[in-house]
């Protein structure tokens, strides 16, 4: 191949994205230099924060420019090595974009064995979204044996991985998730003690699901979810604050001034609550290889279980977006390249 496909945001999303604010192109095979590798990318990442980026608002990273290629994190293998730390065929973790081929700093990428599991979980369980579950349960969420804890989007990539950890750490858990297929993979297959649907009625379910209240909630969807179970938080509860999915396709993104009205937060100093949000980037990547050890040995156990959901080929990753936006996605939402 002498070409590499891209796909590049066109236009800054008004709302929910449409597939007109990306465009697909062709451009030149990228040389790799001095200390570089090109590498060819074999899966990529399709994640929620990602919509964040296609806004021209301030955040915790740069957002991506218009015309540029859209950001991801993907895992690929080296096609051509100018440095002695990578060989061709070796494959690697790194933010490389939703393209076809990259050449990269070999300083910026990470290693990765694929005979350990699958390379497309470097993306999922053994990647950024179970490196957040990982981080954000043990440094916020703090579960301890006995309690409650609820997971909201249990189905998804963080999702997942959060419950099943709390469940390894002794505790109940109960995942929130949309539909009687995405409920029964979290009961059935992943463990969970029970389910929420949150397409019924919420109050109803948590009430029966938690009657006794709630210690820890991980919050990855905001909006009604998150205002039904608030009330429920028991005294000196968590609430780790992951994303709020269901706001980042308001009209005006995530500014202070775009997100439709929570919960009240009174009850926040009477029951001495924590919340806490966290970027896993702050403090999680140094502490990549113990996780990822770490969750290895749960995988050989049988102690944790993931889905993913593919889609095929670079052009299909901007309907592939969409749909993971409006919750069509059933498990980890990567894209494979042939």
């Amino acid at each position: 191949m002498t070409m590499n496909p891209q796909i590049l945001l066109a236009r800054r999303p008004k709302g929910a994205p449409v597939p007109e604010d990306f465009k697909l192109v062709e451009t030149a095979l990228p040389e790799p230099q001095d200390g570089e590798v090109l590498v060819r990318h074999r899966f990529i990442s399709l994640d929620p924060y990602q919509r964040g980026r296609m806004d021209d608002v301030k955040s915790y990273s740069a957002q991506v420019a218009l015309g540029a290629v859209m950001e991801c994190q993907a895992v690929g293998q080296v096609a051509a090595s100018r440095d002695g730390r990578f060989k061709e065929g070796d494959w690697v973790l790194g933010g490389f974009g939703w393209q076809t081929y990259s050449a990269r700093p070999a300083k910026a990428l990470i290693p990765i064995d694929a005979n350990e599991a699958p390379p497309s979980t470097a993306l999922g369980v053994l990647g950024m979204p179970g490196l957040t579950a990982w981080v954000g349960l043990a440094d916020i969420g703090e579960p301890k044996a006995g309690e409650t804890v609820v997971v909201s989007a249990a189905s998804g990539a963080v999702g997942q991985v959060v419950g099943q950890s709390a469940k390894i750490r002794g505790c109940r858990v109960i995942g929130i998730a949309g539909g009687p297929r995405k409920c029964e993979f979290v009961k059935d297959t992943l463990g969970f003690d029970a389910t929420v649907d949150h397409r019924g009625d919420l109050d109803a379910q948590l009430d029966a699901a938690c009657p006794d209240g709630i210690d820890v909630y991980w919050e990855n969807v905001g909006g009604a979810v998150q205002a039904a179970v608030f009330p429920r938080l028991r005294e000196f509860g968590r609430m780790v604050m992951c994303g709020v999915i269901a706001q980042y396709n308001t009209a005006s993104g995530l500014a202070a001034h775009g997100a439709p009205p929570g919960p009240n937060l009174g009850p926040a100093v009477r029951k001495r609550l924590r919340i806490q949000g966290f970027i896993v980037s702050d403090t999680g990547w140094p502490r990549y290889p113990q996780f990822r050890a770490e969750m290895l040995g749960h995988i050989k156990a049988g102690r944790m279980q993931w889905r993913e959901d593919v889609a095929h080929g670079l052009a299909a990753a901007p309907a592939a977006f969409i749909g993971m936006l409006e919750g069509r996605n059933f498990g980890k939402q990567v894209i494979a390249l042939a």
